[in-house]
Parts: C-alpha cells; structure tokens; sequence
C-alpha cells in the first residue's frame, strides 16, 4: 500500500491568500486578454481611434491641432496615460482633436514618424509635427500644450 504522505489521507483545499477563494489552477498567470484584467477603453469614448488607412484624413488634413498617442497594449507606461488621454479628449472636444494609434497594429505610420519608444505623443498642427513628448506625463503639462495650439 502507498503512504498518504503527512495529510494523513486527507485531501488539501489551495486557497488564495487574500480571499480565502479557492484558487483557479487552470487560469494563466499571463493573460493578454485585456478585457479579462479590466483596461478595456470606454465604448463611447471621444477620442479617435488611428489605423495606417485614417492616418493622413484623421490627423494630416485635420482642421484642428492634434495629439496623437502612440501606443501599445504591452505597453505598461501607456496604460498609465491612457485615463488622461481619454479625459483630455472630453475637454477639449471641438477645440482639438486626440487620436490614439496602436503601433502593433498600424506599423507604418509609427515607421513614418520614427516612433521608437512608446508612448510618444506627437502634436500636429496644419498637418505638421509641432511638439512631441516621450513616456508619461501629467495632464496640465499635456492640456497647455494643446491649449497653445488652439
């Protein structure tokens, strides 16, 4: 007959530390799946989502100064900036207009810029980079400068 080991036959229960839950044993550690870790963007958020194929009617012929985020889901010090970039696009509706492009998915027009870290954002005016600002910021720092290109 086998040894039961020191349980003395009994079967363990793992259990989370913080809640006392049982823990899921079949769930990844890693998940990319952002909507599961609850980073998913506002459905009826008001900034304007860039492909490679919208990039020159969205931002190079635009009518109003821009700001362009250059992002990508991995991306830890994106998703910090990410909240503010969605309040500034409520603020300065009509005034401005904050875009948002994933450089996974639209290479090229990252390649166009020489977008090389992330995030970067590019402030365009009249079709024409005119400010651009590396890694995270705080949000006045980002609203004056729209507010100088308004």
């Amino acid at each position: 007959m086998a040894a039961e080991g020191r349980t003395g036959g009994t079967k363990r229960r793992v259990t989370s530390r913080s809640s006392g839950q049982p823990k899921d044993s079949a769930r990844p550690y890693h998940n990319n799946d952002d909507s599961q870790r609850g980073i998913q963007m506002a459905q009826d958020a008001k900034y304007v989502t860039l492909t490679d194929a919208n990039f020159q009617a969205e931002v190079l012929e635009s009518d109003v100064p821009v700001l362009v985020d250059f992002w990508a889901v991995w991306c830890g010090p994106c998703r910090i900036i990410a909240p503010i970039i969605e309040e500034l696009a409520v603020e300065f509706q009509g005034k401005a207009k904050i875009a948002k492009l994933d450089v996974d998915h639209n290479p090229q027009s990252a390649m166009s810029f020489g977008i090389r870290s992330i995030p970067t954002l590019l402030f365009f005016k009249n079709g024409q980079v005119v400010d651009q600002l590396i890694g995270t910021a705080p949000k006045r720092v980002l609203a004056e400068r729209l507010e100088n290109l308004a």
